[in-house]
């Protein structure tokens, strides 16, 4: 024992002083004899200094070195601890090391080994050959490459190989480790049918082989293992029909995202034990089953081509039911009033289908109903008054259908509600008065209705859109909505609204969209800031003013005769002529005085009081140039502002030196902040400060001061990918700068999520936040948002502060976690971006969900695709059809069934 302290204490590990078996992390055999264990996990080590010493001791049977900062295994250690014949336990996951993995000789009791989550990479050859004892290896969330390794340990029980890149087809061996409780070799590139083989598997409790390629058949196998508890398969190609009996002792299976067809067998819902089912974005035909399991938990069937009526007598007897999303089939008959017995249903979703009938009023006893999602469909009647007692409820989604009547004056007491869609719809009437009173309310969408009257006051804390649009909504626009500071989209368009357009509509800080079209709006229109995009086509009486790029060149509205326009424009010309010169000298005064107001910039504004700065970069020439007066004089002038994003304003500050960088303004007084002092603000940055990557925006330096923070970066000139793409150089963005856009921002987001051991995640990811240096070079911004703040302590759901309008994944409406597969989300409405060339949100429409809605048929996918790169040749269109594929991945309205973001850059470059 004494030796081994000795060689234990050159570690400098522990307090030399005490004995080697009270120390942390060590654990001895009865008497304390002999050292057994020695667990280091999370130690925070970086040197492979002590490594060394561990495998002298030769009584060891556990080490756990797991959750560390090592990046390389010292020459030798691995034979030295093969040749101690008691160890059984070594784990070295979640740290940095890199390639080669190491060959094991001897570890003659080894019955664990944990490499998971390193940076492990080529192939696998012999190294694990001599691990003959071998009961659990996991190599996940590595970066091997090549076929499986053949010569598995024959008495394996767990084998775990998932985020790699291994490929090839499943060796034969496998099937004979007959062991085997789990195996998981999801996210690879694997491929090839999968062996019916696996029957033999007496024991297996876990089969995951999720995000490959495999091909053919589901082995009908599986019905004969009545240990199996859990199977996914998502997101492969397999194709053919679903065996029967495949669910006998399953409790969860996922075969969605593949290419399965037939109707789904009449036993496949019903077994006892089954709690969770996913066969959505298949081509699965036929009824729904109407036996279901009473423990069923999750029922997911959405995206196939199922039809007739939905089994209603079912339902009296699910009460764990939580999930039902039946959407995008073509299933008819009424929603069925039985769903009302579902007491712990939190998600419904029927939409997209040939529903029919009156909104049952016994979905008003969903006390625990959180997202209702009933669009597109053929439902009529109003809607019950009863719905309005979901106390719970955040998203309400009846959009699309034939639904009459006013909107209920109760709707207010739905106080959980972050997203009412009512639009495209027939409700008649004013807009209650008491809708002011949603405080949660984020998103309102009321156009394509009959409604009429005035505006009234309109919830504070809107902040994705406000659509009234094609209605017959009259009288002035009320400057009340200037208070909506959150607001993002603003669409009044096709009413009979009248008056000037309120100048205060101009200092609604957030808003991007502003759509005023096809109505009696007069006067001078106001100047918005250059990144709000204003349309006010067809409001002939409204004055545009010079040298103001606000659109007002398209035809009236519909139904407004061109002839009866010429009629008229020629019975007021003779007016027109008597008065014009006045008329242009009166505007013309009149709008620049307006404006030299607007623009003037603040004179004498004194500069913001400086708490704390802190340069965090090593580069020398950003050190040198970087001058806080400097910027803080920027930052006091308005006119530097070049971009607005929902938590942030960014300003370019030009330097003694002539270089020019962006200050990023985030003001601490109106955000939901986590951090209680600037110190801990400071440290964070300093943190982040150290990434390298070439795709991410790392602040250059920091200013705290009293109410805000102030980041630095380098100045990027291209400006933001959403301008670029959406603005004048938009048809001119050839698919070879879209395609090193897209593999660029993927490389910085996949940096982030693999950063250590704790993924950096994106609070917001848009195009609005994607930077070019040049038109190849992304850097994706806004890396400290999730350091700063805190979504959970919104008063309302995630989506109040988590995301730009389009990009807010699904689950946000009812979660308070951002999320990888969030941020996966929402860089797929990148990716369609680039592919369509249509921004995340148009006349009231998410991109993502018209994608979606497109893409049911994939021989119709060209059509989705931006005509203007797409028909260049038909490489690049093969290029951009695969980089479709990969964006819909990524748009899965389930988050588990997203691939990761290293997947996903992979399967960007395999698309060249």
């Amino acid at each position: 024992m004494s030796d081994v302290s000795k060689l234990i204490n050159n570690a400098h590990l522990w307090d030399t002083t005490k004995a080697p078996c009270s120390w942390k992390g060590v654990t001895c055999s009865s008497g304390n004899s002999s050292i057994t264990q020695i667990s280091l996990s999370g130690f925070s080590l970086n040197s492979s200094e002590v490594l060394s010493h561990l495998c002298q001791i030769d009584s060891l049977e556990i080490l756990d070195l797991s959750k560390n900062q090592l990046t390389s295994i010292p020459e030798g250690y691995i034979t030295a601890c093969g040749k101690i014949a008691g160890l059984k336990l070594l784990n070295f996951s979640r740290n940095g090391l890199a390639s080669p993995l190491p060959t094991f000789q001897g570890f003659v009791g080894l019955e664990f080994l944990d490499l998971s989550f390193n940076k492990f990479a080529e192939n696998i050859g012999s190294q694990l050959d001599g691990l003959g004892a071998l009961k659990i290896l996991n190599l996940s969330f590595n970066h091997f490459t090549g076929p499986i390794p053949k010569n598995l340990s024959l008495v394996l029980e767990q084998l775990q190989l998932s985020v790699n890149e291994f490929h090839g087809m499943i060796p034969d061996r496998i099937m004979n480790c007959l062991n085997l409780n789990l195996i998981d070799l999801s996210q690879n590139r694997l491929s090839g049918t999968f062996p019916d083989s696996i029957e033999n598997l007496s024991k297996l409790e876990i089969l995951i082989l999720s995000s490959n390629n495999f091909s053919g058949k589901i082995p009908k196998g599986l019905s004969s293992i009545t240990t199996l508890s859990r199977f996914a398969a998502y997101q492969n190609q397999f194709e053919g029909t679903i065996p029967s009996n495949i669910t006998t002792n399953l409790r969860n299976l996922d075969l969605s995202f593949n290419k399965l067809s037939g109707s789904i067998p009449s036993d496949l819902l019903s077994p006892a034990k089954l709690q969770t089912i996913d066969l959505s974005y298949n081509l699965l035909t036929g009824p729904i089953p109407s036996g279901i399991s009473q423990n069923m938990s999750r029922l997911r069937l959405g995206s196939n081509q199922l039809n007739g009526i939905i089994p209603s007598a079912t339902f009296k007897t699910l009460p764990n039911l939580m999930y039902l999303e039946l959407e995008n089939n073509s299933l008819t008959g009424s929603v069925p009033p039985d769903l009302g017995f579902c007491s712990n249903l939190a998600l419904l979703s029927l939409a997209g289908n040939k529903l029919n009938g009156t909104l049952p009023v016994q979905l008003g006893n969903l006390a625990s109903l959180q997202v209702m999602k009933l669009q597109s469909n053929q439902l009529i009647g109003e809607i019950p008054t009863e719905i309005t007692n979901l106390q719970k409820l955040s998203t309400l989604n009846v959009s699309w259908n034939l639904l009459d009547g006013s909107i209920p004056s109760t709707i207010s007491k739905l106080g959980s509600l972050t997203n009412l869609n009512l639009q495209g719809n027939r409700f008649t009437g004013s807009i209650p008065n008491d809708i002011s009173s949603m405080n949660s309310l984020i998103e309102l969408q009321l156009g394509g209705n009959q409604l009429s009257g005035n505006i009234p006051k309109m919830p504070a804390k809107l902040q994705i859109a406000l659509n009234l649009s094609s209605n017959h909504l009259e009288g002035s626009i009320p400057t009340t909505l200037s208070q909506l500071t959150g607001l993002e989209v603003l669409d009044l368009s096709d009413n009979n609204l009248s008056g000037e357009i309120p100048t205060s509509l101009t200092t609604m800080t957030s808003l991007t969209q502003l759509i005023l079209a096809n109505n009696m709006l007069t006067g001078i229109c106001p100047k918005f800031s250059s990144y709000v995009t204003v349309n006010v086509t067809g409001n002939w009486d409204l004055i545009i003013a010079k040298n103001d790029t606000t659109s007002n060149t398209q035809p009236a509205k519909k139904g407004k005769s061109v002839a009866t326009a010429l009629l008229i424009g020629f019975a007021v010309a003779l007016f027109a002529v008597l008065v014009g010169t006045w008329l242009a000298i009166s505007i013309s005064r009149r709008y620049y005085r307006v404006n030299d107001e607007q623009l003037q910039p603040p004179q004498d504004l004194p500069l913001p009081q400086v708490l704390q700065g802190n340069i965090l970069t090593a580069n020398g020439i950003h050190r040198s140039n970087i001058d806080f007066t400097k910027a803080m004089e920027a930052v006091a002038n308005p006119s530097n502002i070049t971009l607005k994003t929902r938590f942030s304003t960014y300003y370019k500050a030009v330097m003694p030196s002539g270089s020019n960088y962006f200050v990023k303004r985030i003001n601490w007084s109106d955000k939901i902040f986590q951090l209680g002092s600037h110190d801990k603000f400071g440290h964070e940055l300093e943190v982040l400060g150290k990434l390298s990557n070439s795709n991410v925006m790392t602040p250059l330096a920091y200013v705290l001061t009293v109410d805000n923070a102030y980041l630095f970066y380098e100045y990027a000139p291209k400006g933001t990918l959403f301008d670029v793409l959406h603005g004048s150089l938009g048809k001119a963005l050839d698919w070879a700068s879209r395609y090193s856009i897209a593999v660029g921002a993927a490389q910085g987001l996949a940096f982030l999520h693999a950063y250590n051991s704790c993924p950096i995640l994106l609070l917001d990811l848009s195009s609005r936040n994607i930077m070019l240096k040049t038109l190849k070079e992304p850097q994706v911004g806004d890396i400290e948002l999730c350091k700063v703040i805190d979504p959970s302590k919104s008063t309302g759901s995630l989506s109040m502060v988590a995301g730009s309008v389009g990009y807010i994944p699904p689950e946000y409406a009812y979660t308070m976690r951002v999320t990888m597969a969030g941020n996966v989300y929402s860089f797929g409405v990148v990716l369609l971006e680039l592919l369509t060339g249509k921004p995340a949100v148009s006349e009231g429409t998410e991109l993502a969900k018209w994608v979606l809605n497109n893409s049911v048929k994939q021989d119709k996918w060209d059509h989705i695709l931006d005509s203007n790169v797409s028909r260049t040749s038909l490489a690049i269109k093969s290029q951009m059809l695969a980089v479709l594929k990969v964006a819909l991945g990524c748009v899965n309205v389930s988050p588990d069934a997203r691939p990761k973001m290293k997947s996903v850059l992979r399967m960007l470059l395999n698309a060249r």
